[in-house]
């Protein structure tokens, strides 16, 4: 009990000081100069959070590799921050997702480096607000976030602004309440812009579901108030029911206001779809979507009911990775905020499927970011290269986009990401336990149709199984066993997201079965923050 007043009582403060903190008065000049110095301010990051600290892993990794303080300045100066990333990658300076995350000790060159999930944790952010990352309530893992962090996502949103030239819209928020910070954050920030949000709201739940949550989160919005701040009481959606936040559109635009909307991908389809069914004209809606990439499938069901989208990615222990400017509209591309982070390709098997990806490895950059990241690889992939268009972003040096981006550790939809390494032992070992069978008869299959993001789990014709149902609530007990019984069964579980059928097991591209039989089925998949 002691803890939690504790946790909330440092979200009021960081609230507080976050609105009385100083904006930054010309945003795209602010970023210019940020991308200028990035690799001073790389190197000047890593000398005070890492070599400054004799017990830091980080540090270990650098010495095991060879490179000391000197050694890295020098290769920076020399060939650059990217090309020194890769090396260091080489060279074993690198964290994979679940050595990040604690639960996989790091080993190089046959040591063992002492660590833990705070190991990473950066001491030169003073961060009070917290973020929670996506998958569930018990697996999440806590971020700090500083004052300083949210201004300089700030100056990354006005150029987002100044892009799709958002000025005078409607705001709404579809985004969850505590303990993932998603929806409160942007209301804040949105509060200090000058255009407050106007509506919040949150998909799917009851007050039986999280009634702890909620009442923090009623708690923390009434704090806002006091402050000054306009942002909206949270207004619950019915599950799977997202025509009122299309029906608040259409009346807006029929009084000749148009609207922005922040949501995830699939929140943003389903909108969509829901306008369309409904006959509510929401023509010229901008969304901003976020927490898993924008298929083409959703694209395609935005388009048609008259609306555009751009992707922002993000993960929750980094902060805002990219968005999309006007010539990525409708699909999975954005430009990298290299002002606040790296990001290089490397090339690896995926730990779940007998293929190669394009992993990308993230390096934050700035003294205000939660975590230190050096080459850490979050299991998601995509294609790194300079950007084409001549957009706000590019104007503002932002010149490298990330495009095709994916998941190939984890599945992800309806704004929930399911690890591939909490779901291997239920695939594999408990599953087959509790049905009959063995490794190989279970499979689980993620898929694309139109505004849906779908879950198939399919079973091996061996298994003899008198009842689907019997085996699709045996997924879902065990879904809820992994995930602490809370968000992610209930999400997927009351958006009819999951069937069970009989089949033989798909293939990957390469023709050969996935081990962990954990794969995609005509689309590509990632979280995100």
């Amino acid at each position: 009990m002691l803890q939690e007043a504790s946790y909330y009582a440092r979200m009021a403060a960081g609230i507080a000081r976050y609105l009385r903190a100083p904006s930054e008065p010309n945003p795209l000049e602010a970023i210019r100069a940020r991308v200028e110095r990035r690799e001073t301010t790389f190197l000047e990051t890593v000398r005070r959070a890492i070599f400054s600290k004799p017990n830091h892993p980080y540090r270990e990794m650098f010495r095991l590799a060879g490179c000391d303080q000197g050694d890295l300045a020098d290769s920076v100066r020399r060939h650059g921050l990217e090309s020194t990333l890769l090396q260091l990658r080489r060279d074993g300076v690198w964290l994979d997702h679940d050595e990040f995350k604690g639960s996989k000790p790091i080993v190089r060159s046959g040591k063992e480096i002492p660590s833990t999930a705070r190991s990473f944790w950066n001491p030169l952010a003073k961060g009070l607000l917290i973020a929670s990352s996506g998958g569930s309530r018990s697996k999440g893992t806590r971020s700090p976030r500083s004052a300083g962090e949210f201004v300089i996502r700030e100056s990354h949103h006005a150029l987002r602004c100044r892009e799709f030239d958002l000025a005078g819209r409607a705001q709404a928020e579809i985004k969850a309440i505590l303990p993932s910070t998603t929806g409160l954050n942007p209301c804040l920030r949105a509060v200090r812009a000058g255009t407050p949000v106007q509506r919040w709201f949150v998909p799917g739940g009851s007050w039986r579901s999280s009634p702890h949550y909620r009442l923090s989160t009623y708690a923390l919005v009434l704090w806002a108030k006091t402050l000054g701040a306009s942002v909206p009481m949270p207004r619950q959606l019915p599950w799977n029911d997202f025509s009122p936040v299309a029906e608040w559109i259409a009346r807006r635009r029929a009084a000749g206001v148009a609207c922005v909307v922040g949501a995830t991908a699939s929140a943003g389809a389903r909108i969509a779809r829901a306008a369309v069914e409904h006959g509510f004209d929401i023509r010229g809606t901008q969304f901003l979507l976020n927490g898993e990439p924008l298929s083409d499938a959703k694209g395609a069901v935005l388009k048609a009911a008259g609306c555009d989208a751009t992707s922002h990615y993000g993960i929750s222990e980094i902060g805002g990775i990219g968005s999309g400017c006007r010539q990525m509209v409708n699909r999975s591309c954005v430009h990298l905020f290299r002002d606040s982070v790296a990001a290089i390709n490397y090339r690896r098997r995926a730990p779940f499927a007998d293929v190669d990806v394009d992993a990308i490895l993230f390096t934050t950059l700035l003294a205000s970011a939660p975590h230190l990241f050096i080459n850490v690889d979050m299991q998601d992939c995509g294609v790194i290269q300079p950007a084409a268009c001549d957009c706000s972003y590019s104007q503002a040096g932002l010149t490298v986009q990330v495009s095709d981006i994916h998941s190939y550790g984890k599945l992800t939809g309806l704004g929930i990401t399911l690890l591939g390494t909490h779901l291997a032992g239920l695939i594999e070992d408990v599953l087959p336990r509790r049905l009959g069978g063995g490794p190989g008869d279970c499979q689980l299959v993620q898929s694309e149709l139109g505004a849906d993001t779908t879950l198939s789990l399919r079973l091996s014709p061996r298994l003899k199984l008198d009842s689907l149902e019997r085996a699709r609530e045996c997924f879902l007990d065990e879904l809820r066993q992994v995930y602490g019984g809370s968000l992610a069964a209930r999400t997927w579980t009351h958006a009819n997201a999951i069937e069970v059928l009989v089949a033989e097991p798909l293939n990957t591209l390469s023709g050969k079965v996935l081990p962990l039989h954990l794969v995609r089925e005509n689309a590509r998949s990632a979280h995100a923050s």
